[in-house]
């Protein structure tokens, strides 16, 4: 019961700061920034918001620009949820997807070569 709204509740914070970042965030044009996940501490203080960027040649320039605005992103978050306290936000590289594309390219080349 407890793990259920513990996911429930990350999956809210994941919900609304998606959508502070889209349009708090100013990213140049083909530039895809999105909220993959947040794991939220057991005392509900603190969260780590994970954050894939697409191409990943500027997630260091997306990251800075995150914890730059971190403040304003967090000020945002408090106002949109109804519960007390909000977690303290922390945003993390989550390099996953990029990882699962490397792995479905080459599972792609293997079927191809058993093909042939």
């Amino acid at each position: 019961m407890a793990q259920e709204r513990a996911l429930r509740f990350n999956e809210l914070i994941k919900k609304e700061l998606g959508k502070i970042i889209s349009n708090f965030l100013d990213v140049e044009p083909g530039v895809l920034v999105t909220v993959t996940r947040v794991s939220t501490n057991p005392n509900l203080f603190t969260a780590d918001v994970f954050v894939s960027v697409y191409p990943p040649s500027g997630a260091e320039k997306i990251l800075e620009k995150l914890n730059r605005s971190i403040y304003q992103i967090q000020q945002s978050l408090n106002k949109k949820m109804e519960v007390r306290p909000v977690p303290k936000i922390s945003f993390k590289y989550d390099a996953n997807p990029e990882a699962a594309g490397e792995v479905e390219k080459l599972l792609e080349e293997i079927k191809k070569e058993n093909r042939e």
